[in-house]
């Protein structure tokens, strides 16, 4: 004899199917971000060197979240550099926002960048550091979980009993693949092999690796460092926040008067 449903069972059965449908139902629901537009600010990306080649400064607007356009360049900006001596260079817009000028920056000196756009100033000060040069590149295998993944590792030798900020730039046939920041805090005045530990897919035989490594003043390390932490560098992303600009008057972005060390490579 065939045994007969349990009606009980049937019913909360029916029941838990029709809280199913409510809840996915509910989770369909759109939800209309109401994001408020705001008044724009002024954007200054500013690099100086200590070689011997155009220099370059970026001049932009913020942009609102739902504009494409993500350079909103500010042309007609009066643009100048002023170093300790009291020597004034004079950057000329080549393209819209962009603003340059050719001549070599100098360790230990200290560089003012004035900005005037609709006759309000904007103003950062920067100190070239003392140069530290790489001394070799090479490539570093480590396994994770089974799997292989290759690293570039830089050579150097730094300074004893001076506080040194790095900025590291890959790039794999002239392509940038990689920009990082470090520190001397554990390896002050020591001869220094750093992984930098960037994922920059699999190396092959051939391919040109290039390493720019800059030393950078602190207030810019800082500023590097606070991009890399919101977006997740070392560890967990961090709530979004602007990071410390050296400008002043409001103004977004850094200026940055540092020395720069290059080498490449052919990966084999």
């Amino acid at each position: 004899m065939a045994n007969k449903p349990n009606k009980c069972f049937s019913w909360i059965a029916n029941l838990s199917a029709l809280l199913v449908v409510l809840i996915f139902s509910a989770c369909e629901k759109v939800i209309d971000l109401k994001l408020d537009n705001v008044e724009p600010v002024i954007v200054i990306e500013g690099n100086i060197n200590d070689r011997l080649e155009t220099q370059f400064i970026s001049i932009s607007r913020t942009y609102n979240f739902e504009d494409r356009d993500r350079f909103n360049a500010v042309s007609g900006a009066s643009v100048s550099v002023t170093t300790a001596s009291g020597q004034k260079i004079n950057f000329t817009e080549t393209r819209p926002g962009v603003y340059s000028a050719a001549f070599r920056g100098s360790s230990d000196r200290q560089y003012v960048l004035n900005v005037v756009v609709n006759g309000k100033t904007y103003t950062a000060t920067s100190t070239m550091p003392k140069k530290v040069e790489l001394t070799g590149i090479s490539f570093r295998t480590f396994a994770f979980f089974g799997n292989s993944e290759t690293f570039v590792a830089v050579k150097y030798n730094d300074p004893p009993g001076i506080q040194n900020q790095y900025r590291y730039i890959i790039k794999v046939n002239d392509t940038v693949k990689s920009v990082s920041v470090g520190e001397d805090r554990f390896d002050d005045g020591n001869s220094v092999v750093n992984t930098l530990f960037a994922d920059l897919d699999d190396f092959k035989s051939g391919d040109r690796i290039e390493v720019e490594m800059q030393t950078i003043d602190r207030k810019v390390f800082r500023y590097y460092y606070t991009i890399e932490q919101a977006a997740g560098g070392g560890g967990p992303p961090v709530a979004p926040s602007n990071p410390d600009s050296n400008f002043n008057n409001g103004a977004l972005g850094y200026f940055s008067a540092h020395t720069s060390s290059i080498l490449s490579t052919v990966y084999q």
